[in-house]
């Protein structure tokens, strides 16, 4: 189940600022599931599942829906599109790949060779080939801040593992339902935010969490890995368990909450790894700093690779997670 409710979220069109596909995809899974469901002025899903205890806290669990992608600045007189980022993307791991825009219309990326003698290439340097022949032919299939992303593509490898484009952090939010969908006589009130617009600066979550004002806020998000030949940091291996956040450039995780992570991953007899991230952030970091202060931590997924077209997760890690979660509601 967990596996279908996460191929569903990977196949939907969601760069940031464009993701009510995502957000429909998560309707239609949580339908009959929830107490609540709405949409707010950013474009965040809010789900809320009420807590059986009368002390109840609020938890706020999110999940970004958004993934990185490139917009169209400026059509050629040859029908090439020169195309900006949305989010963190890289032209070395973009180049050469398949792209397509909302309507489904596709693309092949191309880093134009280094003829500008730099050192390094930017994106100033990427298009992206329609098949067109002219500008005129162009605009008829696209417009100047027209978004495409990476073509779905999900991959088995192995018993345990899955690649795909958008792993980044549909996988969280495939959790974030299944979280949803299963959590039964909760002691804890849940509201669930399937949040927007992470890749561009946590904007989402950090609107959400103002609204929401939460007793215990937690983000799940994607992590980087240190499993590969050259690759040590962060000490995050696939298949060893979900990891339980420390810090990253975003946050500080509350200790109270990070200690009720571990105690949740007791519970659960899951084996959790510790996560300190010298870079990046999640939704954690917009929750923690909302209104006065919110106590967060974050529950995060290995992920090989990520921002490429083969994000690479293990499926093992999710099942974990999902256990972790299902006590955490309880135990916060």
């Amino acid at each position: 189940m967990l596996r279908d409710t996460l191929q569903t979220l990977l196949n939907a069109y969601g760069p940031s600022g464009s993701e009510h596909a995502v957000a429909e995809k998560v309707r239609e899974l949580l339908e009959g599931h929830v107490d609540s469901m709405k949409t707010d002025a950013l474009g965040n899903l809010i789900v809320e599942k009420f807590g059986a205890d009368e002390n109840a806290k609020t938890i706020m669990v999110s999940a970004h829906m958004d993934h990185i992608g490139l917009v169209v600045t400026n059509i050629e007189e040859n029908g090439f599109l020169r195309v900006g980022a949305v989010g963190g993307i890289s032209p070395e791991l973009v180049r050469g790949r398949k792209m397509v825009f909302q309507d489904g219309l596709p693309g092949i990326a191309v880093l134009e060779p280094n003829v500008k003698n730099k050192a390094r290439q930017d994106l100033s340097d990427l298009f992206v080939d329609i098949g067109a022949e002219t500008r005129e032919e162009a605009e008829k299939l696209v417009s100047v801040g027209d978004v495409c992303v990476y073509a779905p593509d999900f991959t088995y490898l192995g018993k345990n593992r899955v690649a795909s484009p958008a792993m980044d952090d549909r996988c969280a939010c495939a959790l974030l339902a299944e979280l949803l969908m299963y959590a039964d006589n909760q002691k804890n009130h849940i509201v669930g935010v399937f949040s927007t617009q992470e890749e561009v600066g946590l904007r989402g979550a950090g609107v959400a969490a103002y609204a929401i004002e939460p007793d215990i806020g937690l983000a799940i998000d994607v992590t980087a890995w240190g499993d590969t030949p050259e690759t040590k940091l962060p000490a995050v291996k696939l298949g060893k368990g979900p990891a339980v956040k420390i810090m990253d450039r975003s946050m500080i995780a509350t200790p109270a909450v990070r200690e009720k992570l571990f105690e949740a991953a007791q519970a659960a007899g899951v084996i959790v790894q510790r996560e300190v991230l010298a870079f990046g952030g999640t939704d954690g970091g917009a929750i923690q700093l909302s209104r006065a202060g919110v106590p967060t931590g974050t529950l995060s997924i290995p992920c090989r690779y990520v921002h490429s077209a083969n994000e690479v997760i293990d499926m093992r890690d999710m099942e974990g997670a999902l256990k972790i979660l299902l006590q955490f509601v309880d135990l916060a």
